[in-house]
């Protein structure tokens, strides 16, 4: 007895030692500084001993943190300029990093200081555009209001974009696009666009021969580049703590800007450029491409079956019970639209409040946005059914789960298969924006692609969902041929 007891005991006073075996998770924003930065926190805390995991591209600012806040991540990069604007309240606009540490402590989060550079916003046009029209200033560009601005969709929306600078300036501009910020640069290049958003230390600036318009009433403010961390792992995780406070002050805005480019421009990986900084030899490698191949498709192909199963085993009972029972068909089917119309990232954004990020949340979300095809395609099916054929099973004296079983569901088959198989096919196409929240699937190569502006990358994802969409709509009309009776098939081809 004692013995048991003092082994309950012993592994009690192991359980903070069990809970930090677990890795710590490190965030980065879908930008290559971010990455860059993601990776430089992940080699320095691997070189400290801590089991540290780099989970990439987990979309804009909103997502990373409420994933922090939830738990999802343990830290990532951010930057000062977001948090007095965007994720703070009743902070002042050029409040100081002890400030802000004063602030954040109270939501459990901690933060770094600064590494050593600020990455602010800017106002972007090419050398020889804005030379022709004179403008150096952002206060010149309400002169032209006839200009085509394109700027990052979360520059569109922010507190701190372009709402405020639209404001501060009076421009009057009234051809603005909302664009992904790697394509902005194309757009601008090709004379798509005539203004853009920039970061300071973004590669493309002297590559594609940008002028950084002077931001003349001081509208933006200095965004320095932080770590932000859950505040437990001070206490369950020191040394990773003390990792990333070893990287304050070591990155000057050339050294930022340097990595970008050889990222951006030279095509290196981000873990060697990390590694090449920390001066240290890379760790790991992403093992070629049939491995990166065989990888995402068991990802991308796990969160199809999850999504559907779950679907197929609510969607067939609701379609059911909504030809059944026509005022509750009427809900469920309205419910299910509803669903339907939620777009697909901030459905993912939603998930992850309650289940954090990874699979399972964007397998949830894939599965609502399944239901209503199964939903509405078995509804169908049952009450096309003609009324003399229902009829006969019933005077026929079968009760009614046998009808049901017997009778109505095999001849609703290929509608109910019909629904099934569109699920199937929207999810494989939906499933590439999971890697948003860390899903992975074939949307990571899509999204790295498009960060890097890699037509390789991005075909490394796409083609392998367009053959799995193609694959799984053959599937389907294999398993329809098979479960519909043979004499609705004859009945079909006459």
């Amino acid at each position: 007895m004692k013995r048991a007891l003092l082994t309950v005991l012993t592994v009690l006073a192991m359980l903070p030692a069990l809970a930090w075996a677990a890795p710590v998770h490190i965030g980065s924003k879908q930008f290559t500084e971010s990455v860059i930065l993601g990776e430089l926190a992940r080699l320095n805390a691997q070189q400290a001993g801590v089991d540290a995991r780099h989970q990439r591209e987990l979309g804009g600012t909103s997502i990373l943190w409420s994933a922090l806040q939830h738990g999802a991540i343990d830290a990532y990069p951010e930057y000062t300029g977001t948090l007095t604007h965007e994720l703070l309240r009743d902070v002042a606009p050029d409040a100081d990093i002890p400030a802000l540490r004063e602030k954040l402590k109270p939501l459990g989060i901690g933060i770094t200081d600064t590494l050593g550079f600020s990455d602010t916003y800017a106002i972007g046009m090419q050398e020889n555009r804005a030379a022709q029209l004179h403008i150096s200033r952002i206060s010149d560009l309400a002169m032209h209001p006839e200009l085509r601005f394109g700027f990052s969709n979360e520059f569109m929306d922010r507190t701190d974009g372009w709402p405020g600078v639209r404001q501060r300036y009076g421009l009057a501009q009234t051809q603005v696009r909302g664009l992904d910020h790697t394509l902005s640069y194309r757009a601008v290049a090709s004379g798509a666009v005539d203004a853009i958003d920039l970061y300071s230390t973004d590669a493309e600036i002297p590559y594609y021969h940008l002028r950084t318009l002077n931001d003349d009433r001081h509208y933006f403010p200095r965004y320095e580049a932080v770590f932000l961390y859950r505040l437990e792992l001070e206490q369950s995780a020191p040394a990773f703590i003390a990792a990333l406070r070893k990287l304050g002050g070591r990155i000057d805005v050339s050294s930022m800007q340097r990595m970008n480019a050889e990222v951006k421009l030279g095509g290196m990986k981000e873990s060697d450029v990390a590694a090449r900084f920390l001066s240290i030899s890379p760790v790991g490698g992403d093992g070629g491409f049939w491995q990166r191949l065989w990888q995402r498709t068991a990802e991308h192909v796990t969160l199809v079956a999850l999504s559907l199963g779950m679907a197929v085993l609510l969607g067939i009972p609701l379609g059911i019970l909504s030809a059944r029972w026509k005022r509750a068909g009427q809900l469920v089917i309205g419910v299910t639209g509803i669903l339907q119309t939620v777009p697909s990232l901030a459905m993912f954004v939603f998930m992850i409040p309650l289940l954090g990020i990874g699979t399972w949340p964007a397998a949830a979300a894939l599965f609502l946005y399944s239901l209503l095809p199964i939903v509405r395609n078995t509804h169908a099916g049952l009450i096309d059914i003609p009324l003399e054929l229902r009829e006969s099973a019933a005077a026929l004296g079968l009760p009614g789960s046998v009808r049901l079983r017997r009778v109505e569901l095999p001849m609703a088959t290929r509608s109910i298969l019909a629904g099934i198989k569109t699920a199937a096919v929207i999810n494989v196409g939906t499933a590439t924006l999971a890697a948003l929240i860390g899903a992975g699937g074939y949307g990571q190569p899509i999204l790295t692609g498009i960060r890097l502006d890699n037509i390789g990358l991005i075909l490394e994802g796409a083609v392998p969902a367009a053959v799995l969409a193609l694959l799984v709509q053959g599937l389907f009309e294999g398993v329809e041929r098979w479960l519909t009776p043979r004499g609705l098939r004859l009945e079909a081809r006459q």
